[in-house]
């Protein structure tokens, strides 16, 4: 028995929310490590839908202990808003079954407001990231800043409103500069004092609670957000995200030593997504890619953007690979390659006339790789549904063996539909 991470391996948009479901059935803890409400899962439990942001997808199974780590930053009235929605769908969350790292940053509404007027500002002069707006960026610069609200700092009153003044020097003199008004110290307090009742009976420690479960033999699910190519130090940069997306995180984002992370589960789509800005030396701009687009309803769970799409991109997930140490992937998607005459596999690119095997960090340097691509037969068989490998079409197998040789990694996990059943087991992550 081990524990498991599991990590998107592309942009993000791979699927992680039924693979973690999916899990959870066998997990007794479930931890988001890193990221914010700018993460999207959606679930699909006997043909009900639950679209979740913050909270870990543990919670919509009874018996499960969700975490939401120090690596998050946390927006409350987006958590308190969640967990309404919910309740709302009949999963009621308590303290018995969601607990928040008391060392856990928080969004506010000035981090939102900053995060729009940036975004605002670049796409003014044509340099936008294609961040969410919802100041995820901007709360992860105040926590490295040494600035930052946490959640801890609500039950603490005494000495909140000195850490409010700091903060907002720092944000108004932004402000200031930005053209914008200054925001009154009343009124953040007021912001933090009306969520404080709300948010700190969900309270942890969380490094300690996960170490006791660990000593009592407990499965602990690690569930990561966005993707790692969106990572801020080994991804397309600098259209990332602002945390670490990588598997390393986990230890660090949940208080958790690296030693006692186990299994790396990499969430791999069939072929390759991007939502926003920055590079995608494989998107389709063709009939093909609207095929995958709107076969595979490409569409953010929390923004409603259009996903770019495009061929798999081997030489991309095998770098994941490596900068995650992945023991194994979780293919998705399978089934929406369904019907087309050939499939594409990027195994490298050229850049100025050389054959290179990874994409390089230089931003204008990943805007000239041409993608090198080996060509695939197609199949007409649907694979939707399947639950074993005889169901499957052998051109599919054929497609999902050359892939598994490309990136260097087998597949644990085969999913063929958004359903959790519909899944093909060839390794138990949790008994590897």
């Amino acid at each position: 028995m081990t524990n498991v991470v599991v990590v998107g391996s592309q942009w993000g948009d791979e699927g992680k929310g039924k693979i973690v479901d999916w899990l959870s059935e066998r997990a007794d803890v479930v931890v988001r490590f890193q990221g914010g409400h700018n993460a999207g899962h959606t679930l699909v439990i006997d043909g009900v839908s639950y679209k979740l942001s913050l909270l870990p997808s543990g919670v919509v199974r009874p018996g499960k202990m969700a975490v939401i780590g120090n690596g998050v930053v946390v927006d409350p009235h987006a958590l308190i808003a969640e967990i309404e929605k919910l309740a709302g769908q009949g999963v009621q969350i308590t303290p018995e079954n969601l607990r928040v790292a008391d060392n856990a940053t928080l969004i506010l509404s000035l981090h939102r407001e900053l995060d729009g007027m940036r975004e605002d500002a670049a796409s003014n002069s044509g340099t936008k990231i294609g961040t969410t707006r919802r100041g995820i960026g901007p709360a992860y610069e105040d926590k490295v800043g040494r600035r930052a609200i946490r959640v801890m700092d609500l039950a603490d009153l005494d000495t909140l409103g000195g850490k409010v003044d700091r903060i907002l020097t720092h944000h108004n003199a932004i402000r200031r500069g930005l053209g914008a008004p200054e925001v009154s110290y009343e009124a953040i307090m007021e912001e933090l004092t009306s969520v404080a009742d709300k948010i700190l009976p969900f309270r942890e420690t969380v490094w300690l609670l996960l170490d006791k479960e660990r000593r009592k033999g407990a499965r602990i699910l690690f569930e990561g957000a966005q993707g790692s190519l969106l990572d801020i130090d080994h991804g397309t940069y600098p259209f990332v995200t602002s945390s670490n997306t990588v598997a390393g995180q986990a230890a660090a984002g949940s208080g958790m030593g690296p030693g006692s992370l186990g299994y790396i589960l990499g969430i791999t789509k069939a072929y390759t997504t991007r939502v926003g800005e920055g590079p995608f030396p494989t998107e389709l701009h063709d009939e093909v890619g609207q095929f995958l687009g709107e076969k595979g309803h490409e569409f953010g769970t929390v923004t409603g953007r259009k996903r770019r799409c495009g061929w798999f991109d081997a030489a991309l997930v095998r770098q994941s690979v490596a900068t995650n140490g992945i023991t194994g992937i979780a293919l998705t998607k399978l089934d929406v390659l369904d019907g087309l005459d050939e499939l594409k596999i990027c195994v490298g690119y050229k850049l100025d006339g050389q054959e290179i095997d990874h994409l390089p960090a230089n931003q204008a340097a990943q805007a000239r790789v041409e993608p090198i691509y080996v060509t695939l037969e197609g199949w007409k068989q649907s694979t939707v549904g399947a639950r074993k490998w005889a169901d499957l079409p052998a051109q599919a197998i054929k497609y999902v063996r050359q892939v598994e040789e490309l990136i260097g990694a087998p597949v644990a996990l085969l999913s063929t539909s958004p359903e959790r059943d519909d899944t093909i087991l060839v390794t138990d992550p949790f008994e590897d």
